[in-house]
């Protein structure tokens, strides 16, 4: 089992910047994809980023694309999520996720069914 550890979330103001850190244990050469999600209170946990482990592809939900930007360290198995110009409607438990074994394109992995493994979650809260 892959363990995740998220870290980077606060506490920032509306137009800020913040970068996100997710580092998996375990072999990368078992891994598809990794992606990011978050879960606002009283909401659905929705499918936030993605990018493909051997070829750096990436995948974005509409409400994010042009703001965040995720990205992998392949040597420090670790995926980032630099999320800039943040609005009080990104305030969420950010969650990281691993998947062992899926589609080639990246554009599938909005579906949490895909992934096997999730972190616990780093707080990001955007006041206005």
């Amino acid at each position: 089992q892959v363990q995740l550890v998220e870290s980077g979330g606060g506490l920032v103001q509306a137009g800020d910047s913040l970068r996100l850190s997710c580092t998996a244990s375990g072999r990368s050469n078992s891994r598809a994809a990794m992606g990011w999600f978050r879960q606002a209170p009283e909401k659905e946990r929705e499918f936030v980023s993605a990018i493909k482990w051997n070829t750096g592809a990436t995948h974005y939900a509409d409400s994010v694309r042009g703001r965040f930007t995720v990205s992998r360290d392949s040597a420090r198995n670790t995926v980032y999520l630099q999320m800039n110009s943040l609005k009080p409607e990104d305030t969420a438990v950010y969650f990281c996720a691993a998947s062992k074994i899926g589609p080639n394109s990246v554009s599938y992995y909005y579906q949490r069914g895909l992934y096997d493994d999730w972190g616990q979650g780093t707080q990001v809260t955007v006041s206005s």
